[in-house]
């Protein structure tokens, strides 16, 4: 499966519901409009539209790189400056011109790796020093060449996990900077999955979702780094007989972006039976999910995000044969504003 130019899409606009409960029955009928939050037009990302790039923050700077048109594949770095808004491009990915890799940061280094280059799934990485605005190739990443897979930095180490690499993936691995090596970890919960989201908040980490085999996959998991282990927390859809998940339908999803402001995470876009832009609010410390204000613009997928100042973005991706440059903010506790 190259899943670039094999998306699941259609029309189609997921909004939340008021559960009215009569016995076993449970109705919706409410509207975007009931919801709280607002996305915002910000300055457009200066390099060619793309998705499936990556992203990653070091200081008060953005960094998208990689990804692909629908012609060509990229490996060029630009540098977002907040405070300025403009892109800088930066030195390019010395490897090779790719989609779907995984990127993160620790420290003032940036990390990228693994993805797809048109041929063969890759499993190179590459260090991106901020202050020289150069980059050293690392140790190989210690799993199979993938991509589709998850990655993330906590407390100084980076992880790998799942992905494809013509089977799905549940593997998962962790990086030392320090000494420049690869060890596994104990693998994913769950079913195996590719296209997953993940997010660390609170010094813990977490993955929902991806792609199993075709089947969305309508599950959340916890990384507990002290213990090297995972724990399921509540299933993300109408699973139990209380009211708190009756809406959860659109949150399961593949391809999607997450965000972390203040006490909460945001997940947004991506895709289940089409594109899937509708935006919940996730709170670690009840471990419920909250519906707000769908994306305004073009619903997408294969897009990136990432936070600074605590403001957090969305930008690039791809809905059907249209690929997109422009970016978005998302202000949580607005009330949503038309064309702003």
């Amino acid at each position: 499966m190259q899943k670039i130019y094999a998306y699941l899409f259609g029309a189609g606009l997921i909004v939340s519901s008021v559960i009215i409960s009569e016995g076993c029955t449970k109705t919706s009928d409410t509207t975007d409009d009931d919801l709280t939050g607002n996305w915002k037009r910000i300055d457009d990302f200066e390099g060619l539209a793309r998705s499936e790039a990556i992203s990653f923050t070091i200081g008060n700077y953005g960094y998208v790189s990689t990804g692909t048109s629908t012609s060509e594949r990229f490996r060029d770095l630009w540098e977002y400056n907040t405070t300025l808004r403009y892109w800088t491009q930066k030195a390019n990915l010395p490897g090779a011109a790719r989609n779907s890799a995984v990127a993160f940061a620790i420290g003032t280094k940036g990390y990228v790796g693994t993805g797809y280059d048109g041929s063969s799934r890759l499993n190179d990485f590459w260090e991106y020093d901020q202050a020289s605005n150069t980059w050293i190739q690392k140790a190989n990443f210690g799993g199979s060449g993938r991509y589709d897979a998850i990655g993330f930095a906590l407390n100084g180490k980076g992880y790998i996990g799942c992905g494809y690499d013509g089977n799905y993936l549940k593997d998962f691995w962790e990086y030392d900077p320090v000494t420049d090596q690869w060890s596994q970890k104990a693998s994913v919960g769950g079913a195996k999955r590719s296209a997953a989201v993940s997010f660390v908040i609170n010094n813990t980490a977490y993955i929902l979702g991806g792609n199993n085999n075709g089947e969305i996959q309508k599950d959340l998991w916890m990384y507990d780094q002290a213990s090297n282990s995972w724990t399921e927390k509540t299933k993300i859809y109408d699973y139990s007989s209380e009211s708190y998940d009756d809406d959860y339908a659109s949150i399961p999803r593949q391809n999607g972006v997450a965000f972390v402001i203040g006490n909460y995470v945001y997940l947004s876009n991506g895709e289940s039976s089409s594109i899937n832009a509708t935006t919940w609010q996730y709170d670690p410390i009840t471990d419920r999910w909250t519906q707000k204000t769908s994306f305004e613009a073009t619903g997408r997928t294969g897009a990136v995000a990432f936070t600074l100042n605590s403001r957090g973005f969305v930008l690039t991706g791809r809905n059907g044969s249209l690929v997109m440059d422009n970016a978005y903010e998302f202000l949580p506790n607005d009330e949503q504003v038309d064309n702003d």
